[in-house]
């Protein structure tokens, strides 16, 4: 039996390598290694401009801050989603409208957007679930159709004149949508590059936005440095050059800064970025090569349109019980295959549940949950370990069917 775990970081001899030079370096906070992994973020991304911090959801939170969000604001989310998609909105004191799914679909019923809109409205959350972009072209329509009744609320809201499109790419960066790549889509994306990630620093995150006429893409940089770092108008690195010492604090903000460690991680994983992607890739047409003739609905990652970033392999047992998924995940386990489930819908988790929304008002969302598997699908794995997840796999799926 083999053991084949579900999203182990993806680390060579090049991360170590990197990360040991910054450690011998004597800089290891914020420094050149984060400054350059920001450009070369930003290239990636097809952006002039990239932000690095802490996390994908202090990016969110910072955008939204930049943004000028805040109470009496409303924010669309959808319910298909981890968490982090919607705390933020909390953290800014706006209220989130959570919409249901589409009927046999992880994205938001766009129809259900559109109606949701009103003059509170003043940011949509896309989420970009496995890495699968969502259909960009759909939510620039009907915000566009929807300026009429947009009230902006600060300098950045009135500069754009209508709802602003920032997207959740936690799972997506490396994918592409009509030639553009992720990160250059939406007004704002933010990433993230936690471990399990398909491009990690551990920890950490990115913001990219794309030019806008009356935005100022120099001044928007130092507000999110502002924010990330107390409010202080130079960071360590500056104040190290010998020029001066002086600072000022110009608001109490926050500290969530991207440290030149987990920088030079970010760029030497950048390096290898693209056979990670290819890897990916790889093993998602051997999954749904193998799983073709069977009764179930697999994630599409790639079409004429758009590639994803490969980031999740996700599965449903056709008419099936969250019973049925459940045994099938330990039946799985059993046999030394780690699955996971992506994700609770946010109207069944207590936070959101102790706010007023209940999860028979999302019957889309629960369908999509209720039989959802996700398998193991990482370039950690070789072709050898896919086969034996696609083995495993079959064998359940056959000792499941005989005992119904």
């Amino acid at each position: 039996m083999r053991n084949i775990p579900f999203s182990p970081p993806d680390i060579t001899q090049k991360e170590i390598d990197a990360v040991t030079e910054v450690l011998k370096s004597g800089w290891i906070t914020t420094g050149p290694k984060t400054k350059e992994f920001e450009k070369r973020i930003a290239g990636w991304c097809g952006t002039d401009t990239a932000v690095c911090l802490s996390s994908q959801t202090a990016c969110a939170e910072l955008t939204l801050r930049i943004l000028g969000v805040g109470p009496g604001d409303e924010v669309i989310v959808p319910a298909y989603t981890y968490t982090a998609s919607a705390s933020v909105i909390y953290h800014v004191g706006a209220t989130p409208i959570i919409i249901d799914c589409k009927e046999g679909s992880y994205e938001m019923d766009y129809a259900k957007v559109e109606r949701a809109i009103t003059e509170r409205t003043k940011v949509i959350i896309p989420v970009d679930l496995a890495g699968v972009m969502c259909d960009y072209e759909k939510i620039f329509d009907i915000v566009n159709r929807k300026k009429d009744i947009f009230v902006p609320g600060s300098q950045m809201q009135d500069a754009y004149g209508r709802i602003i499109v920032m997207a959740d790419a936690a799972h997506a960066f490396g994918a592409m949508q009509n030639g553009i790549p992720c990160g250059g889509m939406a007004d704002f994306t933010n990433f993230s590059f936690h471990a399990v990630k398909n491009l990690t620093t551990a920890e950490g995150g990115a913001v990219t936005w794309k030019n806008h006429k009356g935005v100022d893409n120099d001044a928007v940089y130092k507000e999110y440095m502002l924010l990330s770092l107390h409010g202080q108008t130079k960071d360590a690195f500056a104040k190290n050059q010998g020029t001066s010492w002086e600072y000022d604090v110009v608001d109490t903000q926050y500290k969530c800064n991207m440290p030149d460690i987990m920088g030079a991680m970010g760029l030497a994983q950048l390096d290898r970025y693209p056979q990670i992607l290819e890897k990916r890739h790889r093993l998602i047409e051997m999954y749904n090569k193998a799983f073709a003739d069977m009764n179930i609905q697999v994630l599409t990652h790639s079409n004429e349109r758009s590639r994803s970033s490969g980031h999740l392999y996700f599965v449903r047992f056709i008419g099936k019980t969250a019973e049925y998924r459940n045994r099938f995940y330990l039946k799985m386990a059993e046999r030394g295959v780690i699955c996971n489930v992506h994700f609770k819908p946010l109207p069944m988790l207590t936070a959101y549940k102790t706010r007023g929304f209940d999860i028979t008002d999302y019957p889309n969302a629960y369908n999509m949950h209720k039989n959802q598997l996700t398998l193991p699908m990482n370039s950690k794995m070789t072709f050898d370990d896919a086969l034996y997840v696609i083995e495993t796999f079959k064998a359940v799926y056959a000792e499941m069917e005989d005992t119904i």
